[in-house]
């Protein structure tokens, strides 16, 4: 019987020991999950981009051929460039991680960071300066000839890209409404054109009194239309905003984020790449970007963060 009772135990204690290795090896893999969750053991096989339309998606899809080959030459892993519908999808790319690399405006990144906790690397410079302005554009034989005429004047047409572009929208609209708009909605006849040349071009063929875009928005129409300086005028302009940047998701690894980084700031000594730049979002250069930039473009989100529905 002592016997029966030790085989007992014994077998009782392998039963044990077995349980207690495989609570082990279930709470090491629970762990290797975590930390992959938390992006600290991601192998990064593949990078997408996320562009948002500031001329006809087809073109950016072509004209951003020789960076998705400069990236991936330089990174060591597959980049392909994906153009988004708009400013939403490209924030939801991001934060549910089917977007590694964003192309991101201002207001975009500011929401980004909020909703996706992305981190900022780097921001264009042009003519010069790594800040712009939003522009107010009306045709030549327009009697607008201020913002304070557009003020002074309800049941205008205001075309503009999208209602989530800074200089295309909320700088302006920020700007407005101080001077005296109280009810953006029922003084404007407001038409949403998806991009900032078409914006211009609703001035142009007459469907709005005046648009708001990014300075100077003619020079990316003067190709096709050589006296488009001498149709459209610029009556005004905004505050001074940050420029738009390159932003990548936060649970990305840090040396992965550090060759980003530095492949992008590698395009300035780089023509051949930088003339991509150049003929999608008009970039001249690059330059190092911090988040505290931006918080200009905070204040004015979130004037509209409610109604944005963000």
């Amino acid at each position: 019987m002592k016997k029966f009772l030790a085989l007992l135990m014994a077998i009782g204690m392998v039963f044990v020991i077995a349980a207690c290795g495989s609570d082990d090896k279930d709470k090491t893999s629970d762990d290797n999950a975590k930390g992959k969750d938390e992006g600290k053991t991601e192998e990064v096989t593949e990078l997408t981009m996320g562009f948002i339309p500031s001329q006809e998606a087809d073109t950016i899809a072509d004209n951003v051929k020789p960076l998705e080959e400069y990236l991936t030459e330089q990174l060591g892993v597959p980049v392909k460039a994906e153009v988004m519908i708009d400013f939403v999808g490209l924030v939801e790319g991001m934060r549910t991680g089917k977007v590694d690399i964003g192309f991101t405006n201002p207001f975009g990144y500011v929401q980004a960071k909020e909703r996706a906790n992305v981190d900022v690397l780097v921001k264009a410079i042009r003519h010069g300066s790594d800040t712009y302005k939003a522009q107010y554009v009306a045709a030549t034989d327009s009697k607008l000839n201020s913002v304070d005429d557009i003020v002074a004047t309800e049941g205008l047409t205001w075309a503009y890209g999208d209602p989530l572009s800074t200089s295309g929208f909320l700088f302006p609209a920020s700007q407005l409404m101080e001077m005296g708009v109280e009810n953006l909605d029922t003084f404007f006849n407001q038409t949403a054109v998806q991009s900032h040349d078409n914006a211009a071009l609703a001035v142009l063929d007459g469907s709005a009194d005046f648009a708001t875009t990014f300075t100077d928005v003619r020079d990316n129409l003067e190709k096709d239309i050589p006296d488009v300086k001498e149709k459209l005028k610029v009556i005004g302009y905004t505050d001074a905003i940050p420029n738009d940047g390159v932003s990548v998701r936060s649970d990305l690894p840090e040396d992965m984020k550090a060759k980003i980084k530095e492949a992008f700031m590698a395009i300035n000594d780089k023509p051949e790449v930088l003339k991509v730049m150049n003929e999608v979002y008009t970039w001249d250069g690059i330059a190092e970007a911090s988040d505290e930039e931006f918080d200009v473009v905070r204040e004015v989100y979130e004037k509209f963060k409610d109604q944005l529905g963000e």
